[in-house]
């Protein structure tokens, strides 16, 4: 078949563009999550901590709820339910709570860069997750990157080795986060990459209820149109249709290439908090992000990496056949 027949060109039309739609689809994700931090910082100006991240989760398990019921998506079942625990507990629960209250006391642009740690600690939760065997350059460039945040934290907060009380709660976000991360998606190989946080939307939904109503009655909710705008925002698109976009954009790949957009997250973070709050980009700011991004990217490189094939062993040597006329001799 010739190079320019019909076939080919309908071949090439079929593959190119799924692989550009991969890469804007990831983006479109990055960008929705980028405003979650400054959003937050917003709400937690007239909102309480606690009715912002449990809240949220409420706003988004009911859409998660309709959408599962609409699209008729089978139960888990088994150990699924268990591992849908552990992405909740590290998505729904830990990252949103945690985040609201360290935002309480920490600028936006601050919160970026230590959430800058998200890609390699997503990385590393893999590796350990999957049993994988990374490179030693994996193992140095993601304790650079953690380091790199924990300076930028103390320095921050009064000195080196001194971490504001913020700054360990942020910390705690990046853990819970990626541990949910990475059994997320391995378990999207089973469920669906969208159903799976939906599912774990919805098992975590009686906590969540449970929180926001403790919440109400400890301080009701009184804020006007922006904070209530950004909250909304938190929990229909941070919490929810962010997803849909971010790991379908993985699904269509390649997963190589869109899973280090995520490394523009906080750069875009840092510009939301300048434009909407208001906060002044400092060279600190900018070079802690510059130093834990890259840190971050070249552990993300190492892991997706593919290991050098090992030659195949020789077969073992066959001794000769000895011929007839040496068998007479």
């Amino acid at each position: 078949m010739r190079d320019n027949s019909s076939a080919t060109l309908a071949a090439r039309t079929v593959i190119l563009p799924s692989q550009a739609s991969g890469i804007w689809l990831g983006l479109l994700g990055v960008a929705a999550f980028s405003f979650t931090v400054p959003f937050t910082k917003i709400a937690v100006a007239s909102l309480s901590p606690l009715f912002i991240g449990s809240g949220r989760a409420v706003v988004a398990a009911v859409l998660a709820g309709l959408a599962l019921a609409l699209t008729r998506q089978r139960l888990p079942h088994g150990r699924q339910w268990a591992r849908l625990a552990v992405v909740a507990a590290g998505v729904v629960v830990g990252f949103p709570l945690l985040t609201s209250f360290a935002l309480t006391a920490t600028p936006a642009s601050h919160g970026a860069v230590v959430i800058a740690l998200l890609p390699a600690a997503t990385a590393t939760a893999a590796v350990l997750r999957g049993r994988e065997q990374p490179p030693l350059a994996f193992w140095l460039v993601t304790a650079a990157g953690a380091l790199a945040a924990i300076v930028f934290a103390s320095l921050h907060s009064g000195g080196f080795g001194q971490l504001h009380w913020a700054d360990l709660l942020l910390l705690g976000s990046v853990v819970a986060a990626a541990v949910g991360y990475a059994e997320g998606g391995l378990l999207a190989r089973e469920l669906g990459a969208w159903q799976t946080v939906s599912w774990a939307l919805v098992l975590a939904s009686p906590l969540m209820v449970l929180l926001t109503a403790v919440s109400i009655a400890q301080q009701p909710p009184s804020a006007g149109p922006g904070q209530w705008l950004a909250f909304a925002y938190l929990g229909v698109v941070s919490m929810f249709l962010g997803f849909f976009a971010w790991y379908r954009g993985l699904a269509v790949g390649p997963i190589a290439s869109v899973s280090q957009i995520q490394l523009i997250q906080p750069v875009l973070t840092i510009c939301w908090a300048a434009l909407l709050l208001g906060e002044s980009l400092t060279w600190p700011t900018a070079l802690g992000a510059l130093a834990v991004i890259l840190c971050a990217g070249a552990a993300v490189r190492v892991r997706l990496k593919p290991e050098p094939l090992q030659p195949a062993p020789a077969p073992p040597a066959v001794p000769p056949v000895p011929s007839l006329q040496s068998v007479k001799d």
